[in-house]
């Protein structure tokens, strides 16, 4: 999503209204067809000490996935890049007319000895974006808006694999599950304006409707793993 005019989101935030937002919320979550969304059955348990890993994950527009993350217990750092590509070091425009073959994606670095990878994947798949839209998320379409995971080892791709299998069996969503799955091979950082962008623009209409209700359902629904700030 592009940043728009002063004079656009001006008009825009005219006619927003917390009725709105409330609205938003309940509208922009995946829509599981059971309350309560599971626990990996296949997870890592967690590690006895302190280190860094890293996944990368592509659920629409890397704005609202970026700050769910942010806002995640054991995640160190969230950045928004793109992955899944062709081109070398692509700009937002490249991947923007969908013919590189990246997503828009958020690489996340996380401590996993405060949380592990199952507990991010039900983040991902219940929060941070829909899993079962296929080459879109919301009002954005197109492959760089895509679902998909770029798991950096075998761990992590046999325990997102059992995870998805594990939520298409229990028919969690009333549509299966569409997340594409690929190594990681290169993670090409966003531009600078990208990084925090939901935090820094709270108030612009995308934001407040798209994204806004995403950091506001993980509060809610994990209060063990939400953390107000890094």
């Amino acid at each position: 999503m592009k940043p728009v005019s002063k004079l656009t989101l001006a008009i825009v935030a005219a006619v927003l209204s917390v009725a709105l937002l409330s609205a938003a919320s309940a509208a922009l979550s995946p829509a599981p067809a059971k309350a309560a969304f599971p626990d990996p059955a296949t997870d890592e348990p967690l590690a006895k000490t302190s280190s860094q890993q890293q996944v990368v994950f592509a659920g629409g527009c890397f704005w609202g996935v970026q700050a769910v993350f942010k806002h995640t217990k054991g995640v160190l750092n969230s950045t928004s890049g793109y992955a899944g590509g062709t081109v070398k070091n692509p700009s937002y425009e490249q991947v923007s007319t969908g013919r590189t073959g990246h997503a828009e994606s958020v690489r996340v670095v996380y401590d996993p000895s405060v949380v592990s990878l199952g507990q991010l994947l039900k983040v991902f798949f219940s929060v941070a974006h829909d899993p079962t839209e296929l080459n879109r998320q919301g009002p954005d379409e197109g492959t760089q808006y895509r679902s998909a995971i770029f798991f950096a080892n075998g761990d992590q791709k046999r325990v997102a694999a059992a995870y998805v299998q594990q939520l298409d069996a229990a028919k969690i969503f009333r549509r299966p599950i569409v997340t594409q799955m690929a190594v990681l091979t290169d993670f090409f950082p966003a531009e600078g304006y990208h990084q925090d962008y939901a935090e820094q623009h709270p108030n612009q209409p995308y934001i407040y409707v798209n994204d806004l209700p995403k950091i506001e359902n993980l509060k809610k629904q994990y209060p063990e793993l939400w953390v107000a700030k890094k």
